[in-house]
């Protein structure tokens, strides 16, 4: 009856119910059915358990980094630096939008905090110089998944703390994929603005007013490079990087740049704390949720499946890809890594698929889940930002989602391109 663990629990997210309950309700239900109350006592333990990790703590850290870069401004000048480089071409805010998503992606982490910060400056400043709102706020949810692929990323913390890897070889190995994605949004903007005869956002910025923009950048900047730096070196762990982010992104906001006052800082603890507080239920609910899967012996009755399939890896890949896409269209990252990272993993590893490789691939494709419709969380928050409706959104993001798509296929059938800079730094074998 165990097995049926899934279903109850799609069963419950399609009735309303929230994440969080239905991770702990559908298999405490099964349980107390199956005769196995003692393990719902387990089950309840291992929610306060799965978020008691001192790895975990690089989530929060990395949340309050974030929200402290954003409300010092930090963003603005991101936002200024990539329209010195890039405003010029046609299509030039839409290429603001994007590189701006790859630099604040080294210092947050999260697709969320993408979208809300740089939905709020660039949606409005696309509308006005022509563009439709609507393209604007695909655009921006489009440019935001880029943020959990280049690191720092929470949602590859989480999954090495699920499955065991390190967090580096993790890091290093989001790198390249995520460049690839926003070089591919990139080519699909120029495309669409040689065609519709996309607004240039502004005149070709002299070598002297690029520099001095770079200057206003440089601090900024630097913050992906000490965390990796760090880590790399041995420094510090990945959660003391993380500690060493909030100080670092305090220090400079208040005494260098002096574009945050202390007087904020409650408002900015507290909203880090609130949305850390979201995540750590999730992943603490997940783990419960995980001690099920186990009890069930469903990633053995899976495997057993799958292998009736093909064993070809390379087919397998590929349906699992699909299977990913659709979980993610209804399901956080977080979660359904945590869910289907026990289960999935140990098959691919088992068939000589290097489990860093398929920690990329997953973790990519569940965060490009984040733009997908009906259910991608950040459409929601691009909706709610930009003032359009999800249902428009989600018409217009479809052709950067096939691009999306298609860098996910190339990570997924060429190892390389994820796997060499983890094995150069012999963080990889």
């Amino acid at each position: 009856m165990l097995v049926l663990f899934l279903p109850v629990f799609l069963f419950f997210l399609m009735v309303g119910l929230p994440v969080f309950f239905g991770l702990l309700f559908a298999p405490g239900i099964l349980l107390w059915l199956n005769g196995q109350e003692r393990d719902i006592t387990l089950l309840y333990r291992n929610l306060y358990n799965g978020m008691d990790s001192f790895p975990l703590m690089a989530i929060p850290f990395f949340m309050l980094a974030g929200e402290l870069m954003n409300r010092g401004g930090i963003t603005l000048r991101l936002v200024e630096f990539s329209q010195a480089l890039m405003g010029h071409f046609r299509g030039g805010l839409a290429h603001v939008n994007i590189l701006s998503s790859m630099l604040f992606a080294g210092l947050s982490g999260s697709a969320v905090a993408d979208t809300s910060a740089l939905g709020s400056m660039l949606i409005p400043a696309m509308e006005k110089q022509g563009y439709t709102r609507r393209f604007a706020a695909a655009i921006t949810a489009a440019s935001s998944v880029i943020g959990p692929i280049i690191p720092p990323s929470g949602i590859m913390i989480i999954y090495a703390y699920v499955m065991g890897e390190s967090v580096a070889a993790l890091f290093l190995a989001g790198i390249v994929p995520g460049i690839l994605v926003g070089l591919g949004l990139m080519v699909l903007v120029k495309l669409m603005a040689d065609r519709y005869n996309f607004p240039v956002a502004s005149r070709r910025h002299t070598w002297a007013e690029r520099g001095q923009a770079s200057l206003k950048a440089f601090f900024p900047l630097m913050t992906p490079v000490i965390i990796l730096g760090g880590i790399l070196t041995g420094v510090f762990t990945p959660t003391e990087a993380a500690a060493v982010a909030v100080a670092y992104a305090l220090i400079i906001g208040i005494f260098v740049l002096r574009t945050l006052k202390i007087s904020e800082l409650g408002d900015v603890l507290s909203k880090a704390g609130i949305t850390s507080a979201v995540v750590l239920l999730l992943v603490g609910a997940a783990m419960s949720f995980k001690t099920v899967v186990s009890l069930s012996h469903a990633p053995e009755l899976l495997a057993d499946f799958i292998l009736t399939l093909t064993e070809n890896p390379l087919l397998l890949l590929f349906l699992i890809n699909l299977l990913l896409f659709a979980v993610g269209m209804f399901l956080d990252a977080g979660p359904a890594i945590i869910i289907l990272g026990p289960i999935l993993g140990p098959v691919f590893t088992s068939l000589g698929v290097d489990s860093v490789h398929f920690a990329i691939i997953m973790c990519v494709n569940l965060t490009v889940g984040l733009a997908t419709p009906p259910m991608g969380l950040v459409l929601f928050v691009a909706a709610s930002v930009s003032g359009e409706k999800v249902e428009t959104i989600s018409k217009a993001i479809l052709p950067f989602l096939a691009v999306e798509i298609f860098v996910i296929m190339l990570i997924t059938f060429v190892p390389e391109i994820s796997m060499t800079i983890p094995r150069l730094t012999g963080f990889a074998d």
